[in-house]
């Protein structure tokens, strides 16, 4: 990866965001790949010299690392283990994971991950987190040999308000958020892992051959779905989203003068907004920026 400074950055300001000293080991594949989209993985790996990425982009990531550190430097006692990457074989390939956390009790093992993170997400639940911290949970299984408990997310927000705390609702009362994650079954963490190995395997086999790589889905691209909104003249916020656009033409009619319907087109919010750093090279993007195209 070509690493830039844009913004003229100090040379000690750009030393510190870009400095990192992670590793997965000898694993093939980490936990966050491994739930991550075998495409976006095979292409990063083919492009990892062409790929660029700025300075400030590395910003939250080295601020969570900082986070992480604090916490570490904080635990005390036999019954704890911090930042404890685990291995285990899934049909032949080693995959790992780094967990920050582990509780130990009497009736098994609470895991927990730290996420500098954004208030949307605490709302929103991602179930990124979900398929983590269970893919955790998988790994204290098989490297440990361990029964798991209970599996949290100890989330720091970053954009947290207290004046939209003290305003209520769904909105989190304090930067700092526990949020327990529900845990699947022991065969359902096993049947995901497996598939999850599989994918990425025929993804692999099929870039050693010069096939075509799988297709990101839609959770994978963040697809938006196209909505309708329901507004009114003068009013910022819509005042209903829609899926069907006969059903937002009707509730817009009943409301009265003044009131309109505004399409609001989906997107793969991944993609178009560059969150992917290899989408220049993805045919599937391209593809779908076509189909677009000629719809216009």
């Amino acid at each position: 990866m070509k690493i830039t400074n844009q913004h003229n950055l100090p040379e000690v300001v750009f030393n510190a965001l870009t400095f990192s000293d992670y590793t997965k080991g000898d694993s093939l594949l980490s936990v966050t790949q491994l739930i991550d989209s075998p495409r976006v993985s095979q292409l990063q790996r083919q492009h990892d010299d062409e790929i660029e990425q700025d300075a400030v982009d590395f910003l939250w990531s080295r601020f969570g690392t900082s986070v992480h550190q604090m916490f570490e430097a904080a635990v005390h006692g036999a019954d704890c283990i911090s930042e404890e990457r685990l291995f285990a074989e899934v049909n032949g390939w080693k995959i790992s994971g780094a967990i920050d956390l582990q509780h130990l009790t009497h009736d098994g093992v609470i895991v927990s991950d730290y996420k500098v993170t954004s208030v949307w997400s605490v709302i929103n639940d991602k179930q990124e987190w979900h398929k983590q911290l269970n893919c955790y949970a998988w790994m204290v299984r098989h490297a440990k040999q361990l029964p798991v408990k209970q599996l949290r997310i100890i989330a720091i927000l970053r954009d947290w308000s207290r004046r939209k705390a003290q305003e209520g609702g769904n909105y989190p009362d304090s930067p700092i958020q526990m949020i327990t994650i529900p845990m699947w079954s022991e065969s359902d963490q096993d049947n995901y892992v497996q598939e999850r190995v599989a994918l990425h395997q025929e993804a692999d086999f099929e870039f050693a051959t010069g096939g075509e790589l799988p297709k990101c889905d839609a959770h994978e691209r963040w697809d938006k779905p196209t909505v309708f909104a329901v507004q009114k003249k003068g009013r910022v916020r819509a005042i209903k989203l829609h899926t069907v656009e006969d059903d937002a033409v009707a509730h817009a009619e009943s409301l009265g003068t003044g009131h309109f319907v505004d399409k609001r087109t989906g997107e793969s919010t991944r993609c178009l907004q560059n969150w992917c750093r290899v989408n220049e090279w993805c045919e599937q993007w391209k593809e779908s920026k076509r189909e677009k195209a000629n719809q216009k």
